[in-house]
């Protein structure tokens, strides 16, 4: 089925929030500087996390991109609870913020998926860079356009000097001693 397809959009869903650590029963066994549970940031955006579950969920595609879609919130009024795609809204249709509560709220992103084993994606002069080995699961690498923001990439001149070409290897290439008679 897939391979008649040559480019897949394919729509994930990805729970908002932050990231509680997984220790059983909140108790982290270390110096008090460790023991934070709750108020804890993922590194990475949410549009990197989808790409990375749509590139698992279909292993045989390429992911290209990626863009944002939708907001789903869980609108309580005192009134009504209903579901709002994107925007704060009462029921009389004003914005009332100091009525609302969030109860559980997704993101949602379209991942462009392509099927580099199709013979008109490798004749495409534009997309057949694609094909190439090297560019397997770049999702999960942080090859792609999400990817490169997490990793700070976005940026140019020496105020960036430290995120390239990576962090870790700007941090070796400054603590490694380099001399001449054992290079």
């Amino acid at each position: 089925m897939l391979a008649t397809k040559l480019i897949e959009y394919n729509r994930i869903r990805v729970r908002r929030g932050g990231r509680k650590r997984p220790v059983p029963k909140g108790i982290v066994y270390g110096k008090p500087k460790h023991q934070g549970i709750t108020q804890l940031k993922f590194q990475r955006n949410k549009r990197s996390v989808a790409e990375e579950r749509a590139g698992r969920k279909l292993g045989g595609l390429r992911v290209l991109n990626s863009y944002w879609v939708n907001e789903v919130r869980w609108i309580v009024t005192r009134k009504f609870v209903y579901r709002d795609t994107s925007l704060w809204v009462c029921a009389n249709g004003l914005t009332c913020p100091s009525l609302l509560t969030q109860d559980s709220t997704y993101k949602y992103f379209e991942i462009i998926l392509v099927d580099v084993a199709h013979k008109a994606i490798k004749t495409d002069p534009r997309i057949n860079w694609l094909c190439n080995p090297v560019h397997k699961h770049r999702e999960l690498r942080g090859l792609t356009s999400a990817g490169k923001k997490f990793r700070g990439l976005r940026g140019k001149g020496h105020t960036h000097h430290k995120n390239r070409p990576s962090r870790r290897a700007t941090w070796k290439r400054n603590q490694t001693l380099s001399l001449r008679r054992y290079r």
